[in-house]
């Protein structure tokens, strides 16, 4: 059936090495220095962070990297040796919603939000970036690109000096919101910024309180299955289901869906039932605004977001009882709320989770924001490549674009290269 593709971490010094040649090359001379953040996965609580719950990722060792030189004129100069003919030039003032657009919004973003606590002409740079998250994989590559940036601006502006990682993570946040139509919750980039090293960190996203969890289950390994069914934050779903649940939560007069137990679900289900459930705003599918279950969608959403909040903290005792099997079935029970309430799987995602499954896997389940990117399935480390190839002939089947691969290991949060 062919050799597998597995997306390998990149090695430091390697990396490091040719963005410096290639900076002399884009803008001349060299960087102040060479920055890395993380990708991310999310073992479980998904679209639980802008609903204040709870979530439970891990930085994977996939980093993003960037050469920065500070300037004092406030210009900009943002370019990508993955596309090394679309360098940015502007300056920090002059970032809007508009402009830069595309990726590098995400890097002038971040510069933008910190101009609010220095003089902008002390935040000009110019960036070049090198990335090694897989793109449009659920995996956080934004968040890596964004952080990586504020980490750098932090440590090379002195107005900045105070700004510690919590705060450079909210600074993401809004750069993502605000300059890159984003709409994403504080999950992504507090990990990027605030992981532990092997360890998952379970975040409470009403005050992002973080608490580190040990990974407990040294025999097995949490497998990405990159699907290629590309992912984006910016393309409307995302946002609107977020608005659901606002809405939701107005509705139940709370003031968060993370306010609404597990206990008292039922109560809120029937309340929101009566009369709520004929608008939609989401346009999600072939399901329509009643879904497949026949209930609202506000229902379904909220049903999602209340057991999921569950699941991450009964998958956090699981983890501390080493008990691999509950881990899995977790994961399984999270894919199907995702799938059927939340309508973010798609036909990839759900072919990853049955396949993997299918050959030996644990528990699977989807990750990310959805509509495409990557799956993980908990595996026996002995067994890993073997549950890859049964993926891979399943997509081969259907007719699929064959998926990526890679391992996540619990790891460091962004970090001074050089």
């Amino acid at each position: 059936m062919g050799e597998l593709t597995w997306s390998r971490a990149a090695d430091d010094t390697v990396v490091a090495d040719g963005l410096l040649a290639a900076f002399g090359e884009s803008f001349g001379g060299e960087p102040d220095g060479v920055w890395a953040a993380p990708g991310r996965v999310n073992l479980i609580g998904e679209h639980t962070d802008y609903n204040q719950g709870f979530c439970l990722p891990l930085a994977l060792a996939h980093r993003t990297y960037v050469a920065v030189r500070s300037r004092d004129d406030g210009g900009l100069r943002i370019g990508s040796r993955q596309a090394p003919d679309r360098t940015w030039e502007g300056t920090v003032t002059e970032v809007s919603q508009d402009s830069p657009g595309g990726w590098a919004s995400y890097v002038a973003g971040v510069a933008a939000v910190l101009a609010e606590q220095v003089d902008p002409a002390g935040l000009g740079a110019d960036v070049l970036v090198d990335g090694y998250v897989p793109l449009g994989a659920g995996l956080s590559s934004s968040a890596a690109l964004s952080c990586s940036a504020a980490l750098a601006w932090a440590e090379l502006v002195p107005g900045l000096a105070g700004v510690d990682r919590a705060e450079l993570a909210a600074a993401c946040v809004r750069a993502e919101n605000e300059y890159a139509g984003a709409a994403t919750g504080g999950m992504d980039q507090s990990v990027s910024l605030r992981a532990v090293d092997e360890h998952a960190l379970l975040i409470d996203c009403r005050d992002f309180s973080l608490t580190p969890v040990a990974w407990t289950l040294p025999g097995h390994q949490v497998l990405v299955i990159d699907t290629r069914a590309h992912h984006s934050l910016a393309d409307g779903q995302y946002g609107k289901r977020r608005a659901t649940c606002e809405r939701a939560a107005a509705t139940l007069g709370v003031g968060s869906l993370r306010d609404v137990g597990v206990d008292d679900l039922e109560v809120a289900l029937a309340a929101l039932g009566e009369g709520h459930g004929e608008r939609s705003d989401e346009g999600s599918g072939a399901s329509g605004e009643r879904g497949v279950s026949g209930e609202p969608e506000e229902v379904r959403r909220v049903r999602h977001v209340v057991t999921e909040n569950a699941r991450v903290l009964d998958l956090v005792a699981a983890l501390r009882e080493r008990d691999a099997e509950r881990v899995g079935e977790l994961m399984l029970a999270s894919h199907a709320s995702l799938r059927d309430d939340y309508e973010v799987s798609c036909r990839e995602l759900d072919l990853a989770v049955a396949a993997a499954v299918g050959a030996g896997a644990l528990g699977a389940r989807m990750t990310g924001g959805g509509f495409g990117g990557s799956a993980i399935a908990l595996v026996e480390e002995a067994a890993v490549e073997e549950v890859a190839r049964a993926v891979a002939a399943a997509f081969d089947d259907a007719g699929l674009e064959r998926p990526h691969f890679l391992t996540a290991v619990p790891s460091a949060p962004a970090y001074r290269v050089r």
